[in-house]
């Protein structure tokens, strides 16, 4: 796999220092993701730059999941993130779990208590964010502050036993409630809660939190390098802290990168758990949510996910990233993978009258014309054909290059055929268009006399295979005020079912299978809805983007 970066960044650059000094004799990283849904594409990003800097030092990256809340984390959660890590190409070296260490964390929190650097506290959660203070105002000190060392000891314990209800008292650090860091006003290091964990059961009714919980995981499975999202920096000194006061025997270190974010694109678990919790999507997998496993049900490649986020590189500031680059790097990884094939979205019936009736050809194709050596496939041409509707018009605008009355276009990799008559129904609707063809037009005859300016494409209506076809658009409205609230900005029109056909040359396509449907786009067999008896494919990305790769400045 590659994940040879483009050019240096601050992360490599100190990793370098870090081993030609001998700070460190091996990297070390960690994906540290907390099993409380489902992986979305901005985790891809931290996945590729924790395992693919360790992979570049021939480090070690653990996948390691922070479940300190069991009333939000699940073993569902735990087996997706597993497949999804997975999927995108990449091995963990140990795979842990945050609930591996709560007793190694419990003794920590013994630890400080005994050192006189943390109390437990009476106040409730809006009394401890009530005295917290602001940017410009110092906290307040808790009137439990100041318990002895022997009452601290003996009331965290018996938190542990179970004696008090939650939200009775909790855990703080005992810092400083005058730092200009908030993160430093004695933050809670433990609450109560009386909940099933999914991994350790009713051992526990204390939980450590986050903050406190992952420097002593980084600093127990020997971390060298804690790669983090920019929104971290604030708690690096609360990081160091617990590192040092806890006297950990090996100290870690936080880096933090800019995060990714994707224009026209939800990415916040909790706003993707309402999605899925309110039935407004088809689960976490619904191929318009941007979860890994969305995308991967859609069709996208983990190698195109890769090389996305391999040009975004690793930088300090984050911003806005356009979706349609993602889109560029799925076109191009398919362009060279996909089978072409013909299949009508929305068919419309073309009937050629001068064609032998019960005759069928069998028509040689170039599977991918840009892979020769995918070589050949065979489609079946018969008297009636299956166009798209788009492709007729009865009353065409200037320029309509394609089928009308009286003009002739070729069917692609067949004939010539000309429109002659059309038949409508009782509302005037076209309901099938009538052609005559030329025999002496087939594709690969060498036929030069005459040329037409529009190709269509077609399936045999004699072997035609039913199909669901899903066509997708952004989930939410590009043009929709960003201070709505997202449910409001939702488009309507992000999902668009249509029954079409399929030509015999892939009725035997399976789940995952990708394919270019010529002058459609790419498409994937959907591998949750699809059945023997019944296709379905979902629209990957188009043929065409407006996005334009910015070129080097080379004048100069």
């Amino acid at each position: 796999m590659d994940t040879t970066p483009s050019s240096s960044d601050f992360i490599r650059e100190t990793i370098t220092e870090d081993l030609q000094a001998g700070r460190v004799s091996q990297v070390v990283t960690r994906f540290p993701p907390e099993p409380n849904g489902y992986l979305h594409i901005g985790h891809a990003k931290s996945i590729y730059i924790n395992f693919g800097v360790a992979d570049e030092y021939s480090g070690k990256t653990n996948l390691r999941f922070d479940d300190t809340n069991p009333l939000k984390e699940d073993s569902e959660y735990v087996n997706a993130i597993k497949e999804d890590v997975a999927w995108l190409g990449f091995e963990w070296d140990g795979l842990f779990f945050a609930s591996d260490y709560f007793e190694e964390m419990y003794n920590r929190a013994l630890l400080l208590i005994n050192k006189g650097k943390a109390y437990v506290d009476d106040q409730s959660a809006d009394q401890v964010r009530e005295t917290r203070g602001t940017l410009t105002e110092p906290g307040q000190n808790s009137p439990y502050r100041d318990r002895t060392v022997e009452e601290n000891l003996n009331l965290f314990e018996r938190m542990r036993r179970g004696e008090f209800g939650d939200g009775q008292k909790v855990l703080r650090a005992k810092i400083d409630m005058a730092s200009p860091n908030l993160n430093m006003r004695d933050p809670v290091l433990y609450r109560i809660s009386h909940a099933v964990h999914h991994n350790t059961g009713d051992k526990w009714c204390i939980y450590p939190m986050y903050a406190y919980a992952h420097p002593l995981e980084d600093a127990i499975e020997g971390v060298t390098h804690s790669l983090c999202t920019l929104e971290f920096k604030d708690q690096r000194p609360l990081y160091d802290w617990v590192v040092r006061e806890c006297e950990m025997p090996h100290v870690p270190h936080q880096y933090e990168f800019g995060r990714l974010n994707l224009s026209n694109t939800v990415m916040s678990k909790r706003y993707l758990k309402k999605l899925v919790d309110e039935k407004l999507v088809d689960g976490w997998d619904d191929p318009r949510m941007p979860t890994i496993s969305g995308l991967r049900r859609r069709g996208f490649t983990p190698e195109s996910i890769r090389s996305f986020v391999k040009e975004l590189g690793i930088t300090v500031a984050g911003g806005e990233v356009d979706y349609k680059l993602l889109e560029h790097h799925v076109r191009q990884d398919l362009n060279l993978r996909a089978p072409r094939t013909m299949a009508v979205i929305r068919p419309l019936k073309l009937v050629i009258t001068n064609y032998p009736e019960g005759q069928v050809e069998t028509l040689d194709v170039k599977i991918n014309p840009e892979v020769p050596e995918m070589g050949m496939a065979q489609v079946r041409f018969s008297r009636e054909v299956y166009i798209e509707q788009e492709d007729f018009m009865e009353v065409p605008p200037p320029k309509y290059h394609r089928l009308y009355p009286g003009n002739e276009v070729r069917l692609k990799d067949a004939y010539f055929v000309k429109c002659t008559d059309v038949i409508k129904d009782a509302d005037g609707n076209v309901v099938e268009v009538h052609c005559t063809y030329d025999p002496e037009t087939k594709s690969g005859s060498g036929f030069t006399g005459r040329k037409v300016k529009g190709t269509i494409h077609w399936v045999s209506c004699e072997s035609a295979i039913p199909a669901e076809i899903r066509l997708y658009e952004p989930m939410l409205q590009e043009d929709a005020d960003n201070a709505l609230p997202f449910d409001e900005r939702m488009n309507p029109d992000s999902l668009k079912v249509e029954q079409g056909y399929i030509g015999i040359d892939i009725k035997d396509a399976q789940p995952q299978e990708k394919f270019q449907f010529v002058r459609q786009g790419f498409f994937n067999v959907d591998p949750k809805d699809t059945t023997p008896d019944k296709k379905v494919f979902n629209l990957i990305v188009s043929l065409k983007s407006s996005f334009k790769i910015e070129q080097p400045n080379t004048k100069g």
